[in-house]
């Protein structure tokens, strides 16, 4: 009984199909439709010898980009010449208590990334290895996707570290000045 119901099913949409008349494609060989209203219209691009030109005088005078980000630097130094730590970011490749398996990391660090300078740390009850300072994460992007290929469970983290060429007498200095 279903086998009966589904040839007859098959058949009809079969004849159906048979019984669709395809019209002639020449039907519309004569059809025409002007778009050209609604069209969106873009302006033309400039010569790219003189973007070239035009380019290397900006280039010459300095951009305002590089302008900037030197006006940034250079305000973030003088923010933080006084400080003895700065905030940033480092890469974490290993955190354990496993002293053996710290030590281990760092020296497999070593032998896969020779260029690379591990920092090793003991913060009780745990060893740390860190790698690299930097200021801003996207700094801490590229070397942390090359070490993630071989160190899976390395982050960035946030840091602290003591700002290069710090004395301790520069904050004596400013006490004594003060009394």
């Amino acid at each position: 009984m279903k086998n009966a119901l589904i040839v007859i099913l098959v058949s009809m949409f079969a004849l159906s199909c048979a019984a669709i008349k395809r019209g002639p494609a020449d039907a519309y060989k004569d059809y025409s439709e002007d778009l050209s209203e609604t069209r969106v219209t873009f302006p033309e691009l400039p010569d790219p010898d003189e973007m070239e030109s035009e380019s290397s005088v900006a280039k010459g005078a300095g951009s305002p980009v590089d302008e900037d980000l030197e006006e940034a630097i250079g305000y973030f130094k003088r923010d933080n010449e006084d400080k003895q730590y700065y905030n940033g970011f480092t890469i974490l490749v290993y955190s354990g208590v496993d002293r053996d398996k710290a030590f281990e990391t760092r020296n497999d660090l070593y032998t896969t990334h020779p260029d690379v300078k591990a920092d090793m740390q003991y913060q009780q009850p745990r060893y740390l290895v860190k790698v690299g300072q930097y200021v801003n994460r996207i700094e801490a992007q590229s070397l942390y996707y090359k070490i993630k290929e071989d160190f899976p469970s390395a982050r960035i983290i946030q840091d602290r570290f003591e700002r290069d060429g710090f004395e301790e007498n520069d904050i004596e200095d400013d006490f004594d000045a003060e009394r």
